[in-house]
């Protein structure tokens, strides 16, 4: 559970690190927005690798770890895409969501 919710919270950092700047910031000099989402990927970064070294100590293997960051970020980016950047979500987000989905499912089924 630990892997989970450190990985819940470094994908949200990421989002906005990634995303922030597209609503409201597209008139800063792009040199700052970089230097800006630097450092919120800096907290970004210091809970991933911890959520990815205690997932891999308790059994987790790389594909699972990656598989489950891309299935919470797709998670975290469909909530900021529509409150943040007010876009609607279609038919297609849930479909891209299912299939993701289906992957987690691929690399969790067996485990021991």
């Amino acid at each position: 559970m630990p892997t989970i919710i450190l990985l819940v919270f470094s994908n949200l950092f990421m989002t906005i690190a990634w995303y922030w700047h597209l609503k409201g910031g597209m008139e800063k000099p792009l040199l700052l927005v970089i230097m800006i989402s630097w450092g919120i990927a800096f907290i970004e970064y210091c809970l991933a690798v911890p959520a990815n070294r205690i997932g891999f100590a308790h059994g987790w293997s790389a594909g699972q770890l990656k598989i489950a960051q891309e299935a919470i970020a797709l998670i975290i980016f469909g909530g900021f895409m529509v409150t943040v950047l007010g876009e609607p979500l279609h038919w297609r987000h849930a479909a891209a969501f299912l299939c993701i989905m289906a992957a987690v499912a691929f690399l969790f089924v067996g485990r021991t």
